[in-house]
């Protein structure tokens, strides 16, 4: 190849890295794209190509050397030209704590009460891990952790990973080392754990420790699949390159130069700013998509930082306020559980009192047996708590390297066989996470739920009886399960809130009313776990009684259309719990009936094994005369469209579900094609 040729093709390499680079920065840094990835991937293939076919041209800044090369053997240790100081905390975390570190910077710098006051930066303490970024004429030459401070670790392999950090500055300084914050963001962090879970991996603590051990891994290739972030926020040597005079104005300056600056910070005027702004983002720290422990508050002026110096290793013109910490280590001391509102069994972690996230935790949540599992926590463990905000603390994890003897796993089931509240068995189904009681209509933590339910429109249709008296009568153990409703009277009803004489005859009016009911109503009304109202029809048009379907063995129950062996497994333990249908017979004492039929071992009608999707409003028929119709005919109404839809029966104001028809052909009828196909097929 000529010279020419050459130059040439150096300058097609040059455009393409440069436009890269622009897309890099508005894709990694300011968080808009500027080109659809199929484009970005085109050029990036076109640069591939050129350095492949030219070896010769490639360079250390070139966007396709991000990940490359051996891992290291050892991460070698490198001195800081300028040692990386940590910041000095301040012990007063309250507000006065500002105002006596302004107390000190005045005294330090010899003002008088009638000065102005001292303009300070307050910036985020993130949570992650402190770089030092080393340019040469532009050029990253070397990334070094802080270490201790006077000494870090070369970590130049896996920095180059980071698509936020540049690899190629605008101005090319003889020597600019850029200072800054590795971290993790939590939802990038959440996602990778659950890719561990997936690929049965063990899985991360915290964001933090994630990103620390990600840049201090010998194999680029590792901390390439880990998504890592950078904050730029200060400078270490330099040379040829003309600085601001202000850390606000430093942070602009290192903008203009490609890298990420965090844009939450302040320039404040005296102590009280820095105080509002540790308040503004205290609100604020919970919704940010990274962790910080803190503020960290500077003198802006560089004049003055240089003025007030050090203290043995620490900048006077600085300080950290933090806030309470949000991740504590304590001792697990038990393992109890708790039966929620759907009788699930929630195991609680009993904890060696910690003061974390701004109170003392004394419980934490470890949420279900497959994550006590999956965290290995066990009873007389010391374990990592955190609390967020107001989030329900949790256990993260145990710290393995303190159990010194063997302590036995936990099994929630074994020690559980019953439920803690009413003494009915406790299952865990094959596709669920957690454990439940079966005692539904009976069990003291599901009783608000269970009778909400029970009342409800599509079951036992009882108006009136909302969650406000409901919650009465079960908080005055007036109501401890569906059957005692039919005792209420009207004197006793017009004593709670809100309920007068005639409001309380209208409820029992309603109640008495409820007496007469179907079959397939009353299955749905009990609230079995995984029965639905379709579920309770299929079921009493299938046996035609309760008694049959109360014998019914699971392999039977998976003889009825749509019932496979999770859903029958359900039924079958609901109704083998003594307590359940000790309250069914007491409904029936109480004068629950319906009419009982031939059961139907066949499906009949015109629309067997069709399924319909109704949508918008029909002229003369409400949505459920509408579902009768269909089911009536054999037909199955479900909510979605998908290619399993038959037919979707339209009316006015009819949205997505429309659209989505036509892109798929379904065919779509109004309500008097669907009542004259009905008419039809019959």
């Amino acid at each position: 190849m000529s010279g020419s040729e050459t130059t040439e093709v150096a300058a097609c390499i040059e455009r393409l890295r440069d436009e890269i680079r622009a897309h890099d920065h508005a894709y990694y840094v300011l968080n808009t794209p500027t080109v659809p990835d199929a484009e970005y991937d085109r050029l990036y293939r076109e640069l591939q190509q050129l350095e492949q076919k030219h070896p010769q041209l490639v360079t250390a800044d070139s966007p396709t050397v991000r990940v490359g090369g051996a891992p290291a053997a050892t991460l070698t240790p490198v001195r800081h030209a300028v040692p990386m100081l940590s910041i000095r905390t301040e012990t007063d975390t309250t507000a006065q704590g500002v105002r006596n570190f302004d107390t000190r910077i005045r005294n330090a710098l010899k003002l008088d009460a009638d000065a102005p006051p001292v303009r300070y930066l307050g910036e985020l303490k993130f949570d992650g891990l402190a770089i030092n970024l080393r340019y040469e004429n532009g050029i990253l030459v070397r990334a070094v952790t802080r270490g201790n401070g006077a000494t870090g670790e070369d970590v130049t392999h896996n920095i180059r990973t980071i698509r936020q950090i540049p690899l190629k500055l605008p101005d090319a300084a003889p020597v600019l080392e850029v200072r800054g914050e590795i971290y993790m963001r939590r939802d990038d962090f959440e996602r990778l754990n659950e890719r561990r879970r997936n690929a049965g991996e063990k899985t991360f603590i915290n964001p933090r420790n994630t990103a620390a051990g990600t840049v201090r891994q010998l194999d680029p290739g590792i901390a390439a699949r880990r998504p890592l972030c950078f904050f730029a926020y200060g400078i270490g040597a330099h040379a040829g390159v003309e600085l601001p005079s202000t850390q606000a104005g430093l942070l602009d300056y290192l903008a203009t130069q490609g890298f990420p600056v965090c844009q939450h910070r302040t320039l404040a005027e005296g102590p009280e700013d820095l105080i509002a702004f540790h308040a503004k983002i205290a609100t604020l720290r919970d919704s940010l998509p990274y962790d910080i422990d803190g503020i960290v508050y500077k003198v802006d002026s560089f004049a003055q930082q240089e003025a007030l110096g050090f203290i043995t290793r620490e900048p006077r013109w600085a300080v950290a306020h933090k806030y309470p910490a949000q991740e504590e280590i304590t001792e697990l001391l038990g393992i109890e559980v708790q039966v929620g509102r759907t009788g699930a069994l929630t195991p609680v972690a009993r904890l060696k009192p910690v003061f974390v996230g701004g109170v003392t935790v004394t419980n934490a949540t470890l949420h279900n047996q497959g994550e006590i599992d999956r965290k290995d926590v066990r009873i007389g463990d010391w374990v990592i708590v955190r609390r967020a905000g107001d989030v329900i603390p949790e256990v993260v994890a145990p710290v393995v390297e303190r159990r010194t003897r063997e302590l036995e796993r936990f099994d929630l089931l074994a020690r559980y066989p019953t439920c803690p509240v009413c003494g009915a068995h406790v299952v865990r189904l094959e596709d669920e996470a957690v454990a439940r009681c079966t005692g539904g209509l009976f069990c003291g933590a599901q009783r608000k739920q269970a009778l909400q339910h029970f009342a409800g429109r599509r079951a036992m249709d009882i108006d009136g009886l909302g969650e406000k008296i409901i919650n009465q009568l079960v908080d005055s153990e007036r109501l401890k399960t569906p059957a005692d409703l039919y005792g209420l009277s009207v004197a006793e009803l017009a004593t709670l809130e809100r309920m007068g004489e005639k409001s309380a005859k209208n409820l029992v009016s309603a109640i008495d009313k409820s007496r007469s009911t179907t079959l397939g109503r009353f299955i749905f009304a009990l609230g079995i776990r995984n029965v639905g109202e379709t579920t309770a029809k299929e079921l009493a048009r299938h046996y035609g009684s309760l008694d049959a379907i109360l014998s019914a063995t699971t392999d039977a129950l998976q003889t009825v259309p749509d019932i496979g062996p999770i859903v029958a497994r359900s039924i079958a333990e609901f109704f083998a719990e003594p307590h359940n249908r000790t309250v069914i017979q007491a409904l029936r004492d109480a004068g629950v009936y319906w009419p009982e039929q031939e059961p139907v071992a066949e499906a009949s009608g015109a629309f067997v094994g069709k399924n319909f999707v109704l949508t918008g409003t029909l002229p003369h028929m409400t949505r459920d005369e509408a579902k009768a119709l269909i089911e009536s005919q054999g037909g199955k109404v479900t909510g979605s469209v998908s290619k399993k839809t038959h037919y979707l029966i339209a009316g006015a104001d009819a949205g997505s579900k429309l659209t989505k028809a036509e892109s798929l052909d379904i065919p779509i009828l109004d309500e008097a094609e669907l009542v004259a196909l009905a008419a039809i097929k019959t």
